[in-house]
């Protein structure tokens, strides 16, 4: 029975392998310089997102039972993985915390929680992500005027706006801007031309930005060292395997550790779950990716990626989707997009290191403008001030606090909203009947809890002077909260001591 079934797995593999390798090679071509430039705004050696992007492949793609999701370091965790650094103190501190995040993404998965992500405000989140977007834009405006230095924003006393623009225009590398505008003009135009956009954006954005840095060489927009990847080249083995970094087990009881393992775990957890939900809609097959198992790889993942030295990983939508429209049919072109990556890592990071800094921040600013953009903004006002309302207050907390604190502000005021729904929904009032003789029926809702006790209340306190008789209707409720139960026996009491004809259809209570 194993040997039919192993065989019969071969025989699949082999099958969709003619969809899978060319698949995997865009994947690899759009993963590269997304994992160096994700790597980049996070601030984290380079060769960690490389790391992050083989892990992905040949670790949680192998697990998941997804057959066209995409695994890798996530625009979306920068933000967080940046601030955690500098906050830890140590990459290898910050290391301590992916490999804890994996763990509390294993018991996730564990115990089932894998539909978590429907708990969450579509709002909140849709919010998280386009503020994770600002961020990354702001951050990448520097790089992408070839800005190195530190000085760049410094003036002198008494210089004025005269002397502050004097300073940004002679800090600014022209030839690293004209990189960047002209690699963003690529990603914006090259997807629309027919027959030419079958070669990844980012892999032209590559080759037009070495091209032009080739270029510039002895001209007065020439590159500095510091304005190009530096992947570390090694000779040997030993001095491959010496590039790798590991987590600091000795701060295992720092509290600052756990609480960023904890945002790890949550975030990296919701933007996977997120993604997978979209990637299944785009999938020609429709095939429905098991969530509780897609934990439990990723889990493995940033256990793995943490020890390694790599960064928190998560399914991607970018690499995902290029995945599909390349034609990928399973799994094995994540695999392979890995395999591609690792060796790229061994074997050519001469030609890495030829790829200007510029060219990735590129990527990454229209990778923002993609999480930022304003139609999105646009789409959320038309929802509804109840939908716009908690996503815009959490773009702005996110941006100007951070993503914890901004994504916990926006869920209490999306819950606000829903508590104000809540209340407004608890009934229906209808007044029935000619001038002199009418008659006011109060249709409770299905559910009815003790914040709808206060609205209530007040309807039936307000109702005109002229009604004679009142209905109160519960057939409908499968639940009627006992305060408000009181509130109506109260409020029946009162109108029989003013004459007023008053019944309660279907609520019962103890006299």
């Amino acid at each position: 029975m194993l040997g039919t079934r192993t065989s019969a797995f071969l025989k699949l593999s082999k099958r969709d392998l003619k969809y899978d390798f060319p698949a995997s090679v865009v994947v690899f071509l759009v993963a590269l310089p997304l994992c160096l430039g994700i790597a980049m705004a996070s601030g984290a050696p380079l060769f960690s997102g490389i790391v992050t992007g083989v892990i992905g492949g040949l670790v949680v793609a192998a697990i998941s039972k997804s057959p066209l999701s995409v695994s890798g370091p996530a625009a979306g965790l920068t933000v967080i993985v940046f601030t955690a650094i500098e906050k830890l103190g140590a990459y290898e501190t910050f290391l301590l915390a992916v490999v804890i995040a994996g763990i509390m993404q294993l018991i996730l998965g564990i115990i089932k929680a894998g539909m978590i992500g429907n708990y969450f405000p579509s709002s909140v989140i849709l919010g998280m992500l386009a503020a994770i977007g600002i961020t990354i834009i702001l951050k990448q405006i520097p790089l992408a005027l070839g800005m190195l230095e530190n000085h760049a924003f410094e003036v002198e006393a008494g210089g004025g706006i005269a002397a502050f623009g004097d300073t940004i225009a002679a800090t600014v590398n022209w030839g690293a801007t004209l990189i960047c505008l002209l690699s963003i003009a690529v990603l914006i135009y090259w997807p629309k031309l027919k027959g030419l956009n079958k070669v990844p954006a980012p892999l032209v954005v590559v080759l037009l930005g070495v091209g032009l840095a080739f270029a510039f060489q002895g001209t007065t927009m020439a590159l500095s060292a510091n304005h190009f990847v530096l992947i570390p080249i090694v000779n040997s083995f030993q001095e491959f395997t010496g590039l790798f970094a590991f987590p600091d087990f000795g701060q295992i009881l720092n509290k600052e550790v756990w609480i960023v393992a904890a945002t790890l775990a949550i975030i990296a957890s919701l933007e996977t779950l997120l993604s997978i939900e979209a990637v299944d809609k785009l999938d020609p097959f429709k095939r429905v990716t098991p969530t509780n198992r897609e934990l439990i790889a990723q889990g493995v993942g940033n256990v793995s990626s943490g020890l390694l030295g790599g960064l928190p990983l998560t399914s991607v939508i970018v690499r995902s989707s290029a995945n599909v429209q390349a034609g990928g049919r399973t799994r094995q072109s994540a695999m392979l997009h890995g395999v591609w990556l690792l060796v790229a890592l061994m074997a050519i990071p001469m030609l890495i290191n030829l790829i200007p800094l510029s060219c990735l921040a590129a990527i990454l600013l229209h990778t923002g403008y993609k999480l930022a953009n304003p139609a999105l903004f646009k789409s959320m006002l038309r929802k509804g001030l109840d939908q716009f309302i908690p996503f815009a207050i959490t773009v702005v907390a996110i941006v100007f606090t951070d993503l914890l604190v901004g994504v916990g502000i926006g869920i209490l005021v999306a819950v606000c909203y829903i508590i104000r729904a809540n209340m407004n929904n608890a009934f229906k009032m209808e007044i029935t009947g000619k001038e002199g003789d009418q008659t006011a029926v109060m249709i409770l809702a299905e559910e009815v809890s003790f914040l709808n006790k206060v609205p209530i209340q007040q309807k039936l306190h307000s109702l005109p002077k002229n009604i004679s008789s009142i209905r109160i209707d519960g057939k409908a409720s499968k639940f009627i909260d006992k305060d408000v139960i009181e509130v109506l026996r109260d409020f029946e009491l009162n109108a029989v001591s003013k004459g007023l004809n008053i019944e309660l259809e279907s609520i019962s209570y103890k006299k």
